[in-house]
């Protein structure tokens, strides 16, 4: 695992992801368990930009973008478990299935993202469980597969 790290700063998420505002959606992972586990936290603020549309005299947080979260925390998780800071390697959204959506995410909640591998722990092709709360109330679940690739794969 990089460095010892048992989380990730916003620094350190910059150096693993390359997405950047408006579209970095995870502010800090903290508790990575190796390859095994990670919680992601996406604090939810009313300035988020998709809030002007979605809906502006009712805000919700888009459930495809908590989906996004959600993708972006395994990344992180899994780049740190494999030492693969900094090292050009991406890990990218092969698919989703099973998401639900329990309750709306609003402006001031703050979005835990809980992450866990479920197969492929070593290999190229991952498959994680995914389930996002906010004060320990699910409100949104969903299976991904990611796809690690490094440096000059095709």
């Amino acid at each position: 695992m990089a460095e010892g790290l048992k989380s990730a700063d916003i620094a350190t998420i910059k150096r693993i992801l390359p997405h950047r505002y408006p579209f970095l959606l995870v502010d800090r992972v903290i508790d990575i368990d190796g390859s095994n586990s990670a919680i992601g936290v996406k604090n939810v603020t009313f300035n988020e930009p998709f809030f002007q549309g979605h809906f502006p005299d009712e805000p919700v947080m888009p459930g495809v973008l908590i989906l996004e979260a959600m993708g972006q925390t395994c990344a992180v998780m899994i780049s740190v478990a494999r030492d693969y800071v900094d090292t050009g390697t991406s890990v990218y959204l092969m698919s989703i299935d099973k998401a639900k959506f329990r309750r709306k995410v609003v402006p001031g909640d703050r979005l835990e993202l809980h992450v866990s591998t479920l197969r492929g722990h070593e290999n190229k092709v991952v498959k994680l469980s995914c389930t996002g709360k906010v004060d320990g109330e699910m409100v949104a679940e969903a299976e991904v597969m990611a796809m690690i690739v490094a440096p000059g794969d095709t």
